[in-house]
């Protein structure tokens, strides 16, 4: 069997980097954003959503308006401009992996799967989370 032309789904080679198979660089601009960036990118922007939270609203009930106030960010910011604050303040863009806008949609399911927490989880070769698949998206270096 060719490692060029794979017989069936689980005979696919394996990526030599996080990117490859999406046409994207190994390292530098347009690079697949790595997990350390990734993981300081959310704790900003669950800091940034926790200000107002705790600090305007208080409460039983702060740490679901920290949710609410992530997320919103999240789906406004994405379509506006190009990522998170996290993201853009380490460099990074979510971009759809069809090319163009992300649009409203991808920024909405993106969205709401990374507030399920277990789909940020699981991750292809690629470094995508199932968040990132599902919505057809993929965080790369600015």
């Amino acid at each position: 069997m060719s490692k060029s032309q794979p017989q069936k789904f689980g005979d696919l080679a394996p990526s030599e980097w996080p990117g490859e198979r999406l046409g994207l660089p190994a390292e530098g601009q347009r690079s697949v954003g790595r997990i350390g960036r990734r993981f300081a990118a959310i704790a900003i922007d669950w800091a940034l959503a926790s200000l107002p939270a705790y600090l305007l609203i208080g409460g039983p009930y702060a740490a679901w308006w920290q949710l609410a106030i992530f997320a919103g960010m999240q789906i406004i910011f994405i379509p506006t401009i190009g990522g998170s604050i996290g993201h853009r303040l380490l460099g990074m863009r979510v971009l759809p992996i069809a090319g163009g806008w992300v649009g409203i949609w991808r920024p909405l399911v993106r969205t709401v799967l990374l507030c399920l927490v277990i789909p940020v989880a699981v991750w292809d070769s690629d470094e995508r989370g199932f968040h990132d698949k599902i919505a057809g998206t993929v965080l790369i270096r600015a």
